[in-house]
């Protein structure tokens, strides 16, 4: 089998003009990067804001493990046999971040014969959005040091400034870090840290805003530090909101690329779901519900993240409503769950999957809490035998959940005929009922109780007393009505990495938390969870190159 970056390489890709006529968008709407690459102009998107929306399907996953689940494999996959089946579909997905390519994940393109592409310009600098969005990050960085040099007239406190500085790298060492070192002419001493540019709040109200409008008013709400009396200071106050906006103009309008069948794939905007609220922005979203009759979305690592931020923050923000869910497992993962080594996943081990089944039984549940429903899917590998799959089978539909096998990575869009089938037919039979899980009127304690509670499965959360204070102080600030981003391990339903299956009897650890006043939400920072990743023992930089002019080893 051909690696990924392979494949991609010998795609044979449409003009990116052609494809954007398959969802009857016309040329002078396009803003070409090269001959695949296109933004989608403003006034593209204001013409199309009246039309009658598509269906919304969401993809996401079981908690992540070294077996693998495909959940943009899937998502790719699914657009294509929409494709395939002669429906207007398209896909809408996160652009990937350098840390994880460089680091230990690999890109976000996709695999095997479901990729979006071109993969490499993707998973590299791509439109440059990312590279705006840490400049516009670093620019209110650079403004809010240098109004604390020139006589610090808003009086902030330098030991309450909350505004970091980011890069799009995993750079463990730039974590905690001292500035200002040297003569008086270099600044005020103090200490400073570093986010990788998807934890950044720019990235997350990039990811949340409708248009320019929207996007100011958010970069003004940023709150960077706090004065000597305790009272916020905001990009507003320093005035940084127009040179921020002016570095974003372009990062705002979603990009237009294509899979490996020329299915059209608009992929804008990248939190991760970890550390941040995980979606790809509202506007992609929406622009894709206006222009096709199916909106194939992702929301990032399992369901306990990336979907409960998906419905609860993405969806209550942008009055978005989700039509059907596709959860993705494998059977390698489930025994992976159930305890079985990674070298062993190839042998059929039925006690193990009924072990590990556990995790994909949570996930169903907590999805079925808002109401929409789901189909499972096992994203299918050789070693998978028929009497796992049929368990697995009869498994979900005992509870009430379509199924379907995946057989995407190797066959494209012809192997995930079954699953747009299965798709289809709980469109066309259920309803979906959507809501969120809490209330806006509840405290952020409550909101934090009862995702820890309903969707974690915890008993309970326990407070640092610094997180305690910072609780009582964003109350008092008045930010209790918005909704919680959790900052969490993706590995396990709890916060302990090392839980697989269905953890019970914890409790979730809560450490930190911090208003995001632009993005509209306050995030919480559980267990050992790090906001600027660092690099592994043998990170994948180590094997990517440039050999006859062409990028090796991506994947």
């Amino acid at each position: 089998m051909k690696s990924d970056i392979e494949i991609a390489q010998e795609a044979k890709m449409k003009p990116i003009v052609e494809v954007a006529k398959l969802l009857d968008i016309p040329e002078d709407d396009l803003e070409l990067y090269g001959k695949y690459k296109a933004k989608l102009s403003d006034e593209y998107i204001d013409s199309v804001k009246n039309n009658k929306n598509g269906k919304l399907v969401l993809v996401t996953a079981i908690n992540p493990t070294p077996a693998g689940e495909g959940k943009t494999t899937t998502t790719v996959g699914l657009g294509e046999a929409l494709g395939r089946m002669g429906k207007k579909a398209v896909i809408a997905l996160r652009e990937p971040s350098l840390g994880p390519c460089f680091g230990i994940k690999g890109g976000a393109a996709g695999g095997g014969y479901a990729q979006v592409v071109p993969m490499e310009d993707l998973n590299l600098h791509f439109t440059g959005d990312f590279h705006a969005i840490t400049s516009a990050n670093n620019l209110l960085a650079a403004l809010l040091d240098n109004h604390i040099q020139q006589g610090n007239q808003l009086g902030i406190d330098t030991r309450s400034v909350v505004w970091k500085r980011c890069l799009d790298m995993n750079d463990r060492a730039l974590r905690n870090i001292v500035i200002g070192l040297g003569a008086k002419a270099d600044g005020v001493v103090r200490e400073d840290h570093f986010v990788i540019t998807v934890a950044s709040e720019i990235m997350a109200i990039l990811c949340l805003a409708d248009d320019m409008n929207d996007l100011k008013e958010r970069l003004g709400k940023i709150v960077v530090a706090y004065n000597y009396e305790g009272a916020p200071v905001t990009a507003k106050d320093l005035g940084a909101v127009g040179s921020m906006a002016a570095l974003l103009k372009d990062a705002l309008k979603p990009n237009l690329i294509q899979t490996l069948e020329n299915t059209p794939a608009i992929v804008h905007g990248g939190p991760f779901a970890n550390i941040a609220h995980g979606c790809n922005s509202v506007r992609a979203t929406k622009t894709a519900l206006k222009i096709a009759d199916y909106c194939i979305t992702e929301a990032g690592f399992g369901a306990d993240l990336g979907a409960e931020k998906f419905l609860d923050i993405k969806c209550r923000m942008a009055n978005l409503k989700p039509d059907a869910i596709v959860l993705v497992a494998t059977v390698r993962a489930l025994k992976y769950n159930g305890g079985v080594a990674k070298e062993d996943l190839s042998k059929e081990n039925l006690d193990a999957l009924k072990k590990g089944i556990v995790n994909l039984e949570k996930h169903i549940e907590n999805l079925q809490k808002y109401d929409v429903p789901v189909v499972v899917t096992l994203n299918s590998f050789v070693t998978d035998t028929k009497a796992e799959t049929d368990f697995v089978e009869t498994f979900c539909k005992e509870r009430g959940c379509n199924f379907a096998l995946s057989e995407v990575w190797e066959k494209g869009g012809e192997g995930g005929i079954e699953l747009a089938k299965a798709v289809l037919e709980t469109l066309e039979t259920k309803e979906s009922h959507f809501h969120t899980l809490y209330a806006d009127d509840l405290s952020l304690e409550q909101k934090i109780e009862t995702i820890a509670k309903e969707i974690y499965g915890a008993d309970g959360v326990n407070y640092s007393s610094t997180a305690k204070n910072q609780l009582k102080k964003l109350k008092d600030l008045g930010f209790s009505n918005m909704p919680v981003c959790v900052a969490k391990t993706q590995y396990s339903l709890s916060d302990d990495p090392k839980l697989l299956g269905r953890p019970e009897h914890f409790n979730i650890e809560v450490r930190e938390c911090y208003v995001s006043a632009g993005a509209g939400f306050v995030v919480v920072i559980t267990g050992a969870i790090m906001t600027m990743p660092g690099l592994p023992k043998a990170p994948a930089a180590l094997g990517i190159d440039v050999i006859d002019n062409k990028i090796t080893g991506l994947f």
